[in-house]
């Protein structure tokens, strides 16, 4: 090889070898952080993640700046879908989407196009408790209700739970529902239920706290049921589990309960350099006991209750590796057709 050649290639090796050894501080410093969020603005999703995206970057080695960048679109795949494909795979994007992305995934929902055990994931920010409201003027008082006469559910369609979950209670228990779908967000349906235009919405009782407790204390709605299989201590209300009748119909919803430990998950896309998904796991952990974190989140009317980036990998891996037949029964159950 001529003396030239062989100049370009140390000079290349060279190169080369000095990007592999550089630091996370390195990487990071003078970097910019994308936070994707799967829904529009000021849906709970998003303020989760500005609530975090405030005080993340912080204890990120280098001290990246940090954006949120809303990407709203079938119930969350939108982002998801992107942050799987499109999205930089160095550490400069991270997302927050739907804790129900990974059951949709392994339901095999139209136009998925990510693989959830892929993601690198970094944590969540609270637990959830999927609950049934209804409201005063719908009538219903009782579960039993739900079996003899016609209650009106809100829904915004897409792959969330606040979609699959009345889908699911009509399909599988036989609970006499009507489930009108077309709305934007989760918010909107809130806003149907206070307008009269439907008596009810399954959503999360755990996002801002204060607001939804509000509305239970005010005497507008009630919570019915939690759809885990443990009765939840604090709600005046029964598990859905007690109204099951068949060992089939307990392991259909023990599934779809299965996405509520998910939380708010925070994730990075896949093939991220094990180094850098270790500061980002642990930045996460420090903000959560951040004083600073903490106090905004308590005037938000958030409950901060964490697991870690490795602990949500295990519940991912768990759903991933539920037996077919389970799967395809919710599948045949939460299919609105």
């Amino acid at each position: 090889m001529k003396k030239s050649g062989m100049l370009a290639l140390s000079m290349l090796l060279s190169i080369v070898g000095s990007a592999g050894a550089q630091s996370v501080e390195e990487f990071y410093r003078g970097k910019q952080l994308k936070l994707v969020v799967g829904t529009a603005t000021g849906q709970d999703y998003d303020l989760w993640a500005r609530l975090i995206g405030r005080h993340i970057a912080r204890y990120i080695p280098g001290r990246p700046t940090l954006i949120v960048e809303n990407m709203p679109g079938a119930g969350h795949i939108v982002a998801t879908n992107h942050l799987f494909n499109v999205a930089p795979r160095d550490g400069t994007a991270i997302g927050m989407v739907s804790r129900n992305m990974t059951e949709a995934a392994v339901m095999k929902v139209r136009n998925i196009r990510f693989e959830p055990g892929r993601f690198n994931w970094l944590g969540s920010p609270e637990v959830n408790h999927r609950v049934m409201f209804v409201s005063a003027a719908s009538g219903i008082t009782d579960v039993a209700d739900l079996f003899e006469r016609e209650l009106i559910v809100g829904a915004p369609g897409g792959g969330q739970g606040v979609t699959a979950a009345p889908i699911l209670l009509k399909n599988l228990l036989g609970m006499k529902l009507k489930i009108v779908t077309g709305y934007r967000s989760p918010g909107e349906v809130v806003l149907a239920v206070t307008r009269g235009e439907v008596g009810s919405m399954v959503t999360t009782v755990g996002g801002p706290a204060s607001a939804r407790r509000q509305w239970v204390a005010d005497g507008k709605l009630r919570v019915l049921f939690n759809m885990e299989p443990e009765r939840v201590s604090w709600l005046d209300a029964p598990t859905i589990f007690s109204f099951t009748r068949t060992e089939e119909q307990r392991q259909v919803l023990t599934f779809f309960a299965g996405n509520t430990r998910l939380g708010r998950p925070l994730m990075a896309p896949p093939d991220v350099p094990a180094d850098r998904i270790a500061a980002l796991r642990r930045a996460f952990d420090a903000t959560m006991q951040d004083p600073a974190f903490l106090k905004e989140a308590e005037t938000m009317g958030f409950e901060v209750s964490p697991q870690t980036g490795e602990q949500i990998a295990v519940l991912v891996a768990a759903a991933l590796a539920t037996p077919e037949e389970i799967v395809r029964k919710s599948e045949r159950a939460a299919n609105p057709d």
